[in-house]
């Protein structure tokens, strides 16, 4: 009787502290993208939408050449196979509840002002990006 207490008592701290190693696993994905490549700005916004749909909460960050896809004037080639831009995927993200950003520097050292991002996409604020990045259940992802 006393060892099948104790397997009891083993098999519910197990099951309990796998919970616990669960429960603290990143369940967010912030992806920061500043390449300007079309290949890379692509297949980001694809590992990024296959994130979401795994159940990720889902944020990007658009910086450097890659903060263009967040623009009107946005001309990305369409990839095969999936027939679509980087931009259309990121559109994707976003009607899908994603926080889409522009890094900070991008608007004020460009020509391009607030009014010349898709719908859903702001500037970001560096204190809140650092404070999401401090966050230990978010997950980097950089290129």
């Amino acid at each position: 009787m006393r060892t099948i207490k104790t397997l009891a008592a083993a098999a519910v701290l197990t099951f309990a502290g796998a919970g616990a190693v669960q429960a603290d696993e990143p369940s967010k994905m912030f992806a920061s993208v500043t390449s300007g490549d079309e290949h890379t700005q692509f297949m980001s916004m694809v590992l990024a939408n296959q994130a979401m749909g795994q159940g990720q909460e889902v944020r990007v960050l658009l910086c450097g050449p890659a903060a263009k896809m967040a623009t009107d004037d946005f001309d990305g080639a369409t990839m095969q196979p999936a027939d679509r831009n980087a931009q259309q995927l990121l559109m994707n993200l976003i009607n899908n509840g994603a926080k889409v950003e522009t890094c900070a520097i991008f608007l004020p050292n460009t020509d391009y002002t607030e009014e010349d991002l898709i719908d859903g996409v702001t500037p970001a604020d560096p204190e809140d990006v650092g404070a999401y990045m401090a966050d230990p259940t978010v997950r980097y992802f950089s290129n």
